[in-house]
C-alpha cells in the first residue's frame, strides 16, 4: 500500500521568517501585564465545553512521530491546562524580583530563544550557556544542553529555582500563585487543587508541547522526492494520482533555490551534517564534544557534570537545525555568531581535545560549498512555527 504525506499548508518562507526576527521591538513578555485578565472571564473560559477534554496537537509536515505517543499519560493536554501554562510562561512574577519570565529567555519573537550568547537573569546576572529553543521539545529525549532534565516537566521548573535565572524557589512560586485569585481558580479547575511545584511543571510542559515546527522547504522536498520519477500517465489509482499531484504541486510552490539544493547534497554528503543532525527534527538527541570552548582556560564540561563519565567531557546535546536561521548566535556558549562561523568550525574539524568526537574531522569545503551549505540551512530549514499570542494575566 502506498501512502503520501500531504502538505499542512503552514509555511513561513525562509527569507520572511529571518526578517521577522529583526522587526520585533521589545520582548514578548513585556506585553504580558498582570491583572488584565478578569476573574469573570476566566470563569467563563473554564466552563466552556471541551475546556478540560484531552487533545493531541496536529503535527506539521515533516514531523512523523505520532505525538500522542510522546505526551505523558499522567499529563494529557487540555485547552485549559495549556492556557494556564501559557500564562505562567509569560508571567514575570515567577521570578524573585518580577523581572524575568520563561519568555524572557525563550521568546516567541526570537525563535523561542533570546538571540544572545548567554542569557540574562535577575539582577542582570549572566548565565554560562545560550538559551536553547523550545520548538519541538515535545520530541526531546532529555532537556537542557547537558540533558540533566529527563522530562519537560522537570525542565520547566528548573529556571524558577535557579539563583542566576529567576531566583525563586518553586515552592515560593506556588505559594505566590495561590494568592492570585485567577491562578488559584485555574489550578483548582485544571488539577483539582492549589498550585504546587509539580502542577506548575505540568502546566508549563503542556504549553511547551504545543510549540511545533515543520513544513519547511526541505520537508516539501522530502515528501515529493519519491515521486520525482513518477509518471502520472502510468498511474491506475485515481486517489493516489490526485494526492501525488498535490504533493508535487506543493513542492513546486515551496521549491528551494539551486544553491540550497546543492547545500542539501553537501548536508547529507561531504559535509556530514546528517551524522548528528538527522531524523524528523534534525537532531540525534545525543551528546557530542565538538571542541567548542576548548580554546579557553576552563572549558564547560557539559554532559560530564551530570554523568561524571570521562567520555562525556565537553559533550553537549545536538540541537535541532529547524529554524536555525532564527536563533543566532550558536553553540552552547553562543560563541559562534553566524552560520558561516559554524560551518568554518566544522570545516576545520573543531578544536582538538582528548574527548573530541570522532565525527569531527576536517571537511575541506570550498568557498562555494560553504556558501551553499549556509544557504540550505537558512532557506530550506525555516518552516512554520506555532503562533502564540502574548496572554493577558490574572
Amino acid at each position: 500500500m502506498r501512502t503520501l504525506i500531504l502538505s499542512t499548508g503552514l509555511v513561513v518562507a525562509g527569507a520572511s521568517a529571518f526578517a521577522f526576527q529583526h522587526q520585533i521591538s521589545g520582548r514578548s513578555d513585556d506585553r504580558a501585564l498582570p491583572g488584565t485578565l478578569p476573574l469573570a472571564e476566566l470563569q467563563a473560559q473554564l466552563a466552556e465545553p471541551g475546556a478540560h477534554v484531552a487533545f493531541v496537537p496536529d503535527a506539521p509536515l515533516g514531523l512523523t512521530t505520532k505525538l500522542a505517543t510522546v505526551i505523558p499519560a499522567d499529563n494529557p493536554l487540555t485547552p485549559a491546562k495549556v492556557e494556564l501554562g501559557r500564562q505562567l510562561y509569560f508571567d514575570k512574577r515567577l521570578s524573585r524580583d518580577g523581572t524575568v519570565s520563561c519568555a524572557t529567555c525563550h521568546d516567541p519573537a526570537r525563535g523561542w530563544t533570546d538571540c544572545e550568547p548567554v542569557s540574562t537573569g535577575i539582577k542582570g546576572q549572566k548565565g554560562g550557556r545560550s538559551a536553547p529553543t523550545v520548538i519541538n521539545r515535545v520530541l526531546g529525549r532529555s532537556q537542557f544542553w547537558d540533558g540533566r532534565a529527563a522530562t519537560l516537566e522537570e525542565q520547566a521548573v528548573g529556571p524558577i529555582g535557579n539563583p542566576i535565572e529567576m531566583g525563586f524557589t518553586v515552592d515560593e512560586a506556588a505559594k505566590l500563585l495561590d494568592t492570585i485569585p485567577g491562578y488559584k481558580l485555574q489550578f483548582e479547575k485544571v488539577f483539582g487543587g492549589p498550585a504546587t511545584p509539580e502542577r506548575i511543571g505540568k502546566a508549563l510542559a503542556a504549553f511547551e508541547r504545543t510549540i511545533l515546527s515543520g513544513a519547511c522547504k526541505n520537508d516539501y522536498f522530502e515528501a515529493a522526492k519519491p515521486l520525482f520519477d513518477w509518471d502520472p500517465a502510468d498511474e491506475k489509482d485515481p486517489a493516489f494520482k490526485a494526492k501525488a499531484e498535490q504533493v508535487l504541486a506543493a513542492e513546486r510552490e515551496h521549491r528551494m533555490s539551486a544553491a540550497a539544493e546543492r547545500g542539501r547534497e553537501l548536508y547529507f554528503g561531504k559535509a556530514s551534517c546528517s551524522l548528528c543532525h538527522v531524523g524528523e527534527d534534525l537532531t540525534d538527541e545525543l551528546f557530542h564534544n565538538l571542541g567548542v570552548g576548548f580554546d579557553k582556560e576552563k572549558p564547560d564540561l557539559g554532559r560530564f557534570d551530570k554523568t561524571k563519565v570521562e567520555a562525556d567531557k565537553g559533550a553537549f546535546r545536538t540541537p535541532s537545525l529547524r529554524n536555525i536561521a532564527l536563533t543566532a548566535p550558536y553553540m552552547h556558549d553562543g560563541s559562534l555568531r553566524t552560520l558561516r562561523e559554524v560551518v568554518e568550525h566544522y570545516d576545520k574539524g573543531g578544536i582538538a581535545n582528548p574527548w573530541l568526537s570522532n565525527k569531527m574531522v576536517p571537511l575541506k569545503l570550498t568557498e562555494q560549498e560553504k556558501q551553499d551549505l549556509v544557504r540550505f540551512m537558512e532557506e530550506a530549514l525555516t518552516g512554520s512555527i506555532t503562533e502564540v499570542e502574548v496572554p493577558r494575566l490574572p
